[in-house]
C-alpha cells in the first residue's frame, strides 16, 4: 500500500473512532438518575405494603426480646 492510501485509511478510523466515542458517550448517560427512574413504581400497591409488612415482622423477629420491667404491682408483692 502506498502512504497516501494508508493516510486515508487511517483518517477514515479515526473519524469512524471519534463518532463511535461520541455514541458511546450518549448511551452510557443516563438521562436520569436509576432511582428516579423507578421512584413511585410501587405506589398504593398492595403486595409491596404486605411483602414491607411481613418484611418487617421478619426483622423483629430477629432483633434480642428486651426484658420486662417490674411493674409497682408486682414490686410490691415480692416485698411480702
Amino acid at each position: 500500500m502506498a502512504v497516501p492510501e494508508i493516510e486515508l485509511r487511517i483518517a477514515a478510523l479515526e473519524a469512524e473512532v471519534v463518532q463511535l466515542k461520541r455514541r458511546l458517550d450518549t448511551a452510557l448517560q443516563p438521562a436520569r438518575p436509576w432511582w428516579q427512574e423507578i421512584y413511585g413504581s410501587f405506589a398504593d400497591d398492595p403486595l409491596y405494603e404486605e411483602a414491607m409488612r411481613l418484611g418487617r415482622e421478619y426483622r423483629e423477629s430477629l432483633r434480642p426480646k428486651r426484658a420486662k420491667r417490674p411493674t409497682k404491682a408486682s414490686a410490691k408483692k415480692r416485698k411480702r
